[in-house]
C-alpha cells in the first residue's frame, strides 16, 4: 500500500520529555485514530453499497442467468446513482492522495488507483447515457472496497508505534506524599515537585522521582527499568529511580531530579531518537505501482491516439481498446498482492502466538543476521530457582536442608525466598519467627534454632566459608544462602534466574541456520557469562546500563549486521526500536510490546525461530504475488491494446474485466498456500 494520503509514521521530535505533559501526544493519537475511523466507516458504506451494484451489474446477470429476474425499468440509473456514491464517498481518499501525489511529483499507487476508477467510472456513465450496458461499476465498486479494506488494516498496524511513550511516562505515579518539617504528609501532583523536597514512600508504591534515601531500608524492585532480576536492597544515601516499586520498608527521600532530568523520561527520550532514525523501507508493491502507472499511462494514451488516427476503426473503438487497457491494468491484483499474504501470514502467526504490529520490519526478519537477546525474563524465566544444594553436615540430608530453608522462608516475600519455597517439596511450622535486617531471618523449625542468612551474616560472626564449591558458585554469579541449624552450618542453597526449557533448542536452531546470537544483559558480568556458556551463546555482553542498550544494538549494527532485539522490561525499549526487528516476549511490559515490532504472546525465545522462518515463507509468497500481478500485464496490457486485432483477437473491456478478475483469484489461492512449518524447536 502506498503512504502518500497518510503519513506511515511521523519522525518524533527528539527533545526531553516530561512524563506529566503528554497532552500532545494523546492528540496526534486522537487524530490518527480519526483517520482510522474514517476509513472504517467508509469501507463499510462502500461494501453494504457493492451488494445491490453486484445484483444489478449485466455481465454478472449473465454470469448468473439472473437477468430476467434481476431486470427493472431504470435499473441502469439506479447502478450509476449507487456507484456514483462509492466513487466519491469511498474514492475521495484515494483521489485526495493522487492530487497529493500528482502536486507533490511522487505518483505511485494513489496516481494508479485513482486514474483506473476515473477511467472506469467516466466510462460506465458515459455508456448508461447512450444506453449500453458495456459498463464497469462493479469493478470500480470491488476495486475501491478492496483498497479501502487495505489501508484501513496498514493504518491500525501504524497507530501502535506512538503508544510506546504514553506507556513509558504512565509508570510514573502521579502524586507523591510530601512530607512536611513537622512531620504531616501532604499529597501533591508529581508535576509541581522542583527538586529538595522530601517524600514519603509505603511499602508496595512506586517512586514518584528520582532521588536518595534520607531514611529507612527497603527492597526496591527496578526490574521494569534496569533489567536486574531481583529487587536490590538499599538503605540511606543509596539512589532510588522514579518508576521503580518500593518493597517491605517506608522510605523517605529527598528529591534530587523532576521532569526531563528524571531516569525515565531520558528512556523515553531514547526511544523517541531510535524511533524516529528507524529506516523506512519501500513498500515493493508500490514500487511496482509507479512503473505499472507509467506503463498503464503511457499504453491507454498510445493505444487511443493509434486506434483513433492511424486505423479506419473509429472513435468508439479507440475508446473501447483504451478503456480496456486501463481497466486490464487495474491494480487489483498488485494492490492485492502484498495484502493477501500479510493478512494470510498474521492469522498464521496469530495462531501460532506471534502478533504482527509492523509489517515491513516483519518482512525485515527473513534477513536477520543476528540476534541480541535480553537476559531476564526472555531467555530466562525472571524467577530464582535452586540450583546447587552443598552439605556441610552429614547427618542432614540435601532435601531436608532445603525444607528447613522453606519453612523459614514462607513468612518472607523476597523473590530468593519465594524460590527456595517454590522448589521446596516439604516445610514445617515455624516458632518465634525473626527477620535479620539485610541478612535473613531465623525461627523455630521442629525444635531446632534455624536461620536462612547471607554470606555477610556468615563474615560478621566469624564463621569460615572456603569451600571451593562456595567459590565456583560465587564466580557463576549465583545467590548463595546459608542454613545454620542450632548455629552449626548445616548447608547452603544456591539459587539463580532459571533458563527457560525452550532457550538451548531456539539458540541451537538460530545458530544452525546461520544467525549470530548476542546476549545483552544489565546483570552482573559472572550470571551473563553462566547464562551464556549453558546457552552456548556467541557474545555475551553485560552489566549494561538501561540508556546504553540501544548504542550496543547500534554498535552491532555498525559492523553491517541487520539486528533483531528481544526483550521485555522498559529498559529494553530503546533498543527494541533501534534495531530492525523488535520482538517482545508477551508477558512483559506493556511499553516494550508497543515499542516493539513483533510479540511473542507465549513468552518463548523458540518461537523466535517461528517468526524468521514465516518471514522468510511470507517473503517467497509475496515475491510470487508480485511476480504474477506485474507479470501477466506483460501479456493482457499489449492484447487489450489490439495487439493481436491482425488475427481477429480483440479483448473487449468486458474480457479484460475478467482477465483483471482472474489475476486476483490467482494471488489470493497462492496467498492461502502460505503455511508455517515449525522447527521442532519452535514447538
Amino acid at each position: 500500500m502506498d503512504h502518500s494520503a497518510h503519513t506511515h509514521q511521523a519522525a518524533p521530535s527528539t527533545e526531553p520529555v516530561n512524563p506529566h505533559n503528554h497532552h500532545a501526544r494523546e492528540h496526534e493519537g486522537h487524530n490518527h485514530e480519526g483517520m482510522i475511523a474514517d476509513y472504517r466507516r467508509r469501507f463499510w458504506f462502500v461494501l453494504i453499497a457493492t451488494v445491490p451494484i453486484l445484483a444489478l451489474a449485466p455481465m454478472i446477470q449473465n454470469w448468473l442467468g439472473l437477468q430476467d429476474s434481476l431486470r427493472f425499468s431504470g435499473d441502469r440509473v439506479v447502478l450509476a446513482a449507487l456507484s456514483s456514491l462509492v466513487f466519491f464517498v469511498g474514492g475521495w481518499p484515494f483521489l485526495k492522495g493522487f492530487w497529493q501525489e500528482i502536486t507533490g511529483r511522487g505518483i505511485g499507487m494513489m496516481t494508479l488507483i485513482s486514474v483506473a476508477i476515473i477511467t472506469a467510472y467516466a466510462y460506465s456513465v458515459g455508456m448508461v447515457a447512450i444506453g449500453s450496458d458495456e459498463t464497469f461499476f462493479w469493478e470500480l465498486a470491488t476495486l475501491i472496497a478492496v483498497m479501502l479494506l487495505g489501508h484501513w488494516i496498514e493504518m491500525k498496524s501504524v497507530l501502535g508505534a506512538g503508544r510506546a511513550l504514553e506507556k513509558l511516562a504512565s509508570l510514573m505515579p502521579d502524586e507523591a506524599h510530601l512530607l512536611a518539617e513537622d512531620g504531616s504528609v501532604t499529597d501533591v501532583s508529581v508535576s509541581t515537585l522542583r527538586g529538595g523536597e522530601q517524600l514519603l514512600i509505603k511499602p508496595g508504591e512506586k517512586v514518584p522521582a528520582d532521588g536518595i534515601i534520607v531514611r529507612g531500608e527497603s527492597s526496591l524492585n527496578e526490574s521494569m527499568l534496569t533489567g536486574e532480576s531481583k529487587p536490590i536492597f538499599k538503605s540511606i544515601d543509596a539512589q532510588v529511580i522514579g518508576g521503580s516499586i518500593n518493597g517491605e520498608g517506608s522510605l523517605t527521600i529527598r528529591v534530587d531530579k523532576t521532569g526531563d532530568e528524571t531516569f525515565l523520561s531520558s528512556v523515553i527520550k531514547l526511544v523517541k531518537e531510535a524511533q524516529a532514525s528507524k529506516s523506512r523501507t519501500q513498500d515493493l508493491a508500490n514500487s511496482a505501482a509507479k512503473w505499472l502507472t507509467f506503463i498503464a499511462l503511457g499504453g491507454g494514451v498510445s493505444t487511443f491516439l493509434f486506434w483513433t488516427f492511424f486505423t479506419g476503426q473509429g472513435f468508439g473503438f479507440a475508446m473501447a481498446r483504451t478503456v480496456t487497457v486501463m481497466v486490464i491494468a487495474c491494480p487489483h491484483a498488485l494492490g492485492l498482492a502484498v495484502p493477501l499474504v500479510v493478512a494470510r501470514s498474521t492469522a498464521i502467526a496469530a495462531s501460532n502466538g506471534l502478533l504482527i504490529r509492523d509489517r515491513t520490519a516483519f518482512e525485515e526478519a527473513r534477513n536477520i543476521d543476528a540476534i541480541i537477546f535480553d537476559k531476564t525474563g526472555t531467555l530466562t524465566r525472571g524467577e530464582f530457582g535452586i540450583t546447587d544444594t552443598l552439605i556441610f553436615d552429614n547427618s542432614i540430608s540435601g532435601a531436608d536442608v532445603v525444607a528447613y530453608a522453606a519453612s523459614i522462608e514462607a513468612h518472607s516475600e523476597h523473590p530468593i525466598a519465594q524460590g527456595i519455597v517454590r522448589d521446596s517439596k516439604q516445610s514445617w511450622p515455624v516458632e518465634k519467627f525473626r527477620a535479620i535486617p539485610g541478612k535473613g531471618a531465623s525461627g523455630l523449625v521442629e525444635g531446632r534454632d534455624v536461620k536462612v542468612v547471607s554470606p555477610g551474616y556468615l563474615r560478621d560472626h566469624g564463621i569460615g566459608m572456603e569451600d571451593p564449591r562456595f567459590e565456583e558458585l560465587s564466580r557463576q554469579g549465583k545467590t548463595v544462602v546459608f542454613v545454620l541449624i542450632d548455629d552449626d552450618l548445616a548447608g547452603a542453597i544456591a539459587l539463580a534466574d532459571i533458563i527457560r526449557e525452550e532457550s538451548p533448542g531456539a539458540i541451537r536452531h538460530l545458530r544452525e541456520i546461520g544467525i549470530r546470537c548476542i546476549m545483552l544483559t544489565g546483570d552482573n558480568r559472572q550470571v551473563a557469562e553462566w547464562v551464556g556458556k549453558e546457552l552456548g551463546l556467541d557474545e555475551v555482553i553485560a552489566e549494561v546500563l538501561p540508556e546504553e542498550k540501544a548504542a550496543k544494538v547500534r554498535e552491532v549494527q555498525s559492523r553491517g549486521l541487520i539486528v533483531a532485539m528481544t526483550g521485555d522490561g522498559v529498559n529494553d525499549a530503546p533498543a527494541l526500536a533501534q534495531s530492525n526487528v523488535g520482538i517482545a516476549i508477551g508477558a512483559g511490559t506493556d511499553v516494550a510490546i508497543e515499542t516493539a515490532d513483533i510479540i511473542l504472546v507465549r513468552s518463548s525465545p523458540a518461537d523466535v525461530v517461528a517468526i524468521i522462518e514465516l518471514a522468510r515463507a511470507t517473503y517467497r509468497k509475496m515475491m510470487q504475488n508480485l511476480a504474477w500481478a506485474t507479470g501477466y500485464n506483460t501479456f493482457a496490457i499489449p492484447a487489450a491494446a489490439g495487439l493481436f486485432f491482425p488475427w481477429g483477437v480483440v479483448l473487449t473491456p468486458a474480457l479484460g474485466a475478467v482477465f483483471m478478475s482472474a489475476s486476483t483469484v490467482i494471488c489470493a489461492v497462492n496467498a492461502q498456500l502460505l503455511k508455517l512449518n515449525r522447527h521442532p524447536a519452535s514447538k
